[in-house]
C-alpha cells in the first residue's frame, strides 16, 4: 500500500463540524465590517521576501527566525509565505495607486505563515482578520478602529473586562523614539550584566523590544527603564489624549501600558492590544496601531495609515473557553424516502423548499434503492433536523408529503406537493422566517 501522507506539522485541516464555527465567525466579522464601511481586499499568499524585510524590520523576530522563505527554482526570485497582512496590503495599495481618489477602509481574512513551535493557539499556518485604514491622519480613525473591535466582541458574546481587556500606548513620532532610544540604550548598558542573551543581542538593534520581555528575572530592570511616553511632544500627547477621551465617553475601559510596543518596526503613535487571561501564555487576541511611515518606506507616496489584526484560532479558543457556541448548523428538514416513490417528485419538491430558504438534506439512495425507513429516521434524528419530510408512494400519488416534527413533539401533518411556497416558511426557525 502507498504511504499515507499527512499534513505538515502546525498546519491543520479544518473539517465539519469545526469548520461551521469558522464560517460563523467570518460571517460576524463581515457584518461588523459592513456596518463600519470597510471593503474586502484579497492579496497573494506569496510575496517578495524584500517586502517583509523592508516593511517589518530586519531585526524583528518574524524576519530573523519565523518566515517561510525560499528561492523560486524557475527564476531565482526570493519569495516568502506572508507572515502577516499589513505589508502585503500596503504593497497592493502602492502598486495599484489605490489612494488616488482618497482614503480607504479595507479588511481581509486569510491564512498567514510563521515557522515557530506549534502549540495551542499558535500554529505554523494560522488565520487572521485584519482591518487597515489608509489615508487618514486623525485620532478619530484610531478610536473608531478600537470601537469596531469592541463592537465585534459584543456581537460574538464576549464581555469587555471579563473576557477581554484593552491596553493602549503611544510610541510617538520617529524623532521622539530616537531620543528615547538613546536614553534606553544608556540605561540598559548600565545594567548590562543583568541582561539575558536575547536582550544583549537586541541592545543596539531593537532595544524597544527588550521592554516586552517575558523573562521574570528582567522585570525589575524593565520597570525602571525610561518610559517612551515621557519623551512625547505636545502633538503626540494630544493625539493620544483624543483617543483616550473617545474611549472614556464611549464607556470602553482601557489600561495605559507604557511597555506595550508591538512586534513590528513600522508602528508610530497609537498601539493597542486586546488581551485575555483565559488562554494561558497566548494572551493577545487582537493588536494593532498606526504606521504612518510604512507606505513611503515601501516606495509609495507618503500617507498615514492605521490598522489591526486578530488571530482567528486564538479567538475561537477564547470563545470556546468562555462557553460561547456558534449557532446550530443543523438542517431544517430531512427527507425520508420510501421505496417506490418517484425520485423526480422528491427532488423537485425539495428544490422548491430550498428556493424558499429551507435547508433540506436528502439521504442518498444506494444501488438497491432507498435505505430502510428505520435507518433513515435514525439519520434524520442524528442530523439535528427539526422536521422529517416523509415521501411515501401512496402520499406522493395523492400529491402530498407528510411533515413530522422531530424536536418539539408537535403533530404530524400532510402538505401539498404543488404548494410548497405556502408552507415552506413553517419549516424555518423564527430567527430566519
Amino acid at each position: 500500500m502507498a504511504e499515507i501522507l499527512k499534513a505538515i506539522k502546525g498546519m491543520n485541516d479544518i473539517l465539519p463540524p469545526e469548520s461551521a464555527r469558522w464560517e460563523w465567525l467570518e460571517d460576524v466579522v463581515r457584518k461588523v465590517m459592513r456596518r463600519y464601511g470597510y471593503q474586502n481586499m484579497r492579496t497573494p499568499i506569496v510575496e517578495p521576501t524584500a517586502l517583509f524585510v523592508r516593511g517589518l524590520g530586519e531585526v524583528t523576530d518574524i524576519v530573523e527566525k519565523e518566515m517561510y522563505s525560499f528561492e523560486d527554482s524557475l527564476n531565482g526570485d526570493k519569495l516568502t509565505l506572508r507572515p502577516e497582512g499589513t505589508a502585503g496590503s500596503v504593497r497592493a495599495i502602492i502598486e495599484h495607486n489605490f489612494l488616488y481618489e482618497g482614503g480607504k477602509r479595507l479588511y481581509y481574512i486569510g491564512p498567514m505563515f510563521r515557522h515557530e513551535r506549534p502549540q495551542k493557539g499558535r500554529y505554523r499556518q494560522f488565520h487572521q482578520v485584519g482591518a487597515e485604514v489608509l489615508g487618514f491622519a486623525g485620532p478619530d480613525v484610531d478610536a473608531e478602529l478600537i470601537l469596531m473591535t469592541a463592537a465585534l466582541w459584543r456581537d460574538l458574546g464576549l464581555e469587555i473586562g471579563r473576557d477581554v481587556s484593552l491596553q493602549i500606548n503611544s510610541l510617538g513620532q520617529p524623532e521622539e523614539r530616537k531620543a528615547h532610544r538613546a536614553a534606553l540604550i544608556a540605561y540598559l548598558e548600565s545594567h548590562a550584566e543583568q541582561l539575558d542573551e536575547e536582550a544583549r543581542r537586541r541592545l543596539h538593534t531593537n532595544p524597544l523590544r527588550i521592554l516586552d520581555t517575558k523573562n521574570p528575572a528582567m522585570q525589575a530592570i524593565v520597570e525602571g527603564a525610561p518610559k517612551l511616553i515621557d519623551f512625547l511632544g505636545e502633538a503626540s500627547l494630544e493625539h493620544f489624549g483624543a483617543i483616550k477621551h473617545v474611549l472614556d465617553v464611549a464607556g470602553v475601559p482601557y489600561q495605559v501600558n507604557t511597555r506595550l510596543v508591538r512586534g513590528m518596526d513600522y508602528y508610530n503613535l497609537t498601539v493597542f492590544e486586546w488581551v485575555t487571561d483565559k488562554l494561558g501564555a497566548q494572551g493577545t487576541v487582537c493588536g494593532g496601531g498606526r504606521y504612518d511611515g510604512l507606505i513611503e518606506q515601501l516606495g509609495g507616496k507618503s500617507a498615514p495609515a492605521v490598522g489591526w489584526g486578530l488571530g482567528m484560532e486564538r479567538l475561537l479558543l477564547l470563545l470556546q473557553e468562555v462557553g460561547i457556541e456558534s449557532p446550530s448548523t443543523s438542517p431544517d428538514a430531512f427527507a425520508v424516502v420510501f421505496a417506490g416513490t418517484p425520485l423526480s417528485t422528491v427532488l423537485t419538491t425539495i428544490e422548491g423548499l430550498r428556493a424558499k430558504g429551507v435547508q433540506v438534506v436528502l439521504n442518498p439512495a444506494g444501488k438497491d434503492g432507498p435505505a430502510s425507513p428505520k435507518s433513515q429516521f435514525k439519520k434524520a434524528d442524528a442530523s439535528g433536523a427539526r422536521f422529517a419530510l416523509i415521501f411515501g408512494p401512496d402520499e406522493v400519488a395523492q400529491g402530498q408529503v407528510s411533515v413530522k416534527p422531530l424536536r418539539d413533539g408537535g403533530e404530524q401533518v400532510m402538505r401539498s406537493l404543488a404548494a410548497t411556497g405556502e408552507w415552506a416558511e413553517s419549516l424555518l426557525p423564527s430567527s430566519r422566517s
